[in-house]
């Protein structure tokens, strides 16, 4: 059962410096179990690198801490699902390897006694039936599917997705962002996702950031996207890609 708002990841004064470049300052908000908060800004904002920060892929400033339902404080787990990796067509590499890799300490070609486990793994977002493709066989949306799978096996305090909906057509989506909607009502998790999909978020999103360097502007969909940051960013809404 999900106890909205109770678990909560802090991200406190974050701020991330590359050579001589300041790409993000001072990046302050909070994200609670139950949630989705979506990401958007231009090109260049820091996107990206707020998201490889929270990974760990590189070295930050400021806190983040995650406090459980109980009031204590404790390590942070996350699950990732980045936009769609370059696969070499030529890969033997199936859907059964990948996810039987994430769940066993066994190396995926020795007798498949995980197979079960992951078809329940994949049936849980509709991908049952992928268990035998090659993953470069795999379409947009069919590539997230087993993603999400993977990344929510076990399910992590903090699932981060990268712009989820490269390579997915209109269709795909919405069952995407349905996936993600029952994903944050039925797990106890976090959603931080980068999108520049509004019309989606307006309807899916329960928090926006607006971010160019900083947190230029947070709250509601609405709040946000009717803002006078947004309008100076983007001119208006929904017909501006970032």
């Amino acid at each position: 059962m999900v106890h909205e708002g109770f678990c909560i990841t802090s991200v406190e004064g974050l701020g991330v410096t590359l050579g001589r470049g300041e790409l993000l300052r001072g990046v302050t908000f909070t994200l609670n179990c139950g949630q989705l908060t979506a990401v958007i800004g231009r090109n260049g904002a820091g996107k990206t690198t707020l998201l490889r920060a929270l990974l760990g892929e590189i070295p930050h400033t400021g806190k983040v801490k995650f406090t459980r339902h109980d009031g204590t404080q404790g390590p942070l787990s996350m699950g990732y699902v980045p936009q769609r990796a370059p696969l070499d067509p030529s890969s033997p590499t199936s859907v059964y390897d990948l996810c039987a890799a994430s769940v066993s300490r066994f190396p995926a070609f020795l007798p498949r006694r995980d197979r079960t486990r992951v078809s329940d793994m994949l049936a849980a977002f509709g991908a049952e039936e992928l268990i035998n493709r090659r993953l470069c066989e795999l379409s947009g949306g069919e590539w997230q599917r087993v993603m999400l799978a993977v990344a929510t096996s076990p399910v992590p305090e903090l699932l981060i997705l990268d712009e989820p909906q490269t390579g997915i057509d209109a269709s795909g989506l919405r069952l995407f962002y349905e996936k993600i909607d029952e994903l944050k009502k039925t797990r106890d998790l976090a959603v931080l996702m980068v999108s520049h999909d509004f019309g989606f978020l307006s309807e899916y999103a329960d928090h926006v950031l607006l971010l160019s360097r900083t947190v230029r502007a947070r709250g509601s969909p609405g709040e946000v996207f009717s803002s006078e940051e947004f309008k100076e960013l983007f001119g208006g809404v929904g017909n501006i890609r970032p």
